[in-house]
């Protein structure tokens, strides 16, 4: 073998390598989170939330739990069909998105220990199988409030309101 090809040969073993690595130290698959929001709710005990969570990596992930200082409990709901229904774990396909939306899949903030007011941000993290968990500041917005394409991701607030934490499971 010539000394180029073996050379060759030698950058593609490591970046191989160095993208496996990559992966395994970072302890996130590529997720991140946007296009959160809470619409200020209309009981002082319960409150709903929305976001996309969008996985860059080819690897599938989980999204297991969501806790929130705010509340005494978060509940993932999903809806199939015409049915609402709790769900312990959510998939976050490889290249694909999880997403949160009025009528669809969305988060219930129980036994509120404040009523949350337009304007606030409520901090709402988000653990999963794989990745380490995700804390995110979800704004407060007014109880009518329509993003413009939850469906995208690319609401206004895709990056400026999501703050990563890399701490353990």
């Amino acid at each position: 073998m010539s000394a180029g090809a073996l050379a060759l040969v030698a950058a593609l073993t490591l970046a191989g390598c160095g993208d496996s690595h990559d992966d395994a130290d970072s302890g996130s698959p590529g997720l991140s989170v946007g296009s959160a929001y809470m619409p200020q709710p209309v009981s002082g005990s319960m409150a709903a939330g929305y976001l996309v969570v969008v996985n860059e990596s080819g690897t599938a992930d989980e999204l297991t739990g969501v806790t929130s200082d705010i509340a005494g409990e978060v509940t993932v709901h999903e809806t199939v069909g015409q049915t609402m229904k709790e769900a312990d774990r959510l998939e976050v396909p490889a290249h694909g998105r999880l997403v949160f939306k009025s009528g669809g899949n969305h988060l219930m903030f129980e036994k509120l220990k404040r009523k949350p007011k337009q304007g606030e941000k409520v901090s709402v993290e988000l653990h999963f199988t794989k990745a380490a968990p995700i804390t995110v500041e979800m704004p407060v917005k007014s109880a009518t409030y329509i993003p413009t394409d939850t469906n995208t991701g690319t609401d206004t607030h895709m990056h400026m309101d999501t703050h990563m934490h890399m701490s353990g499971n």
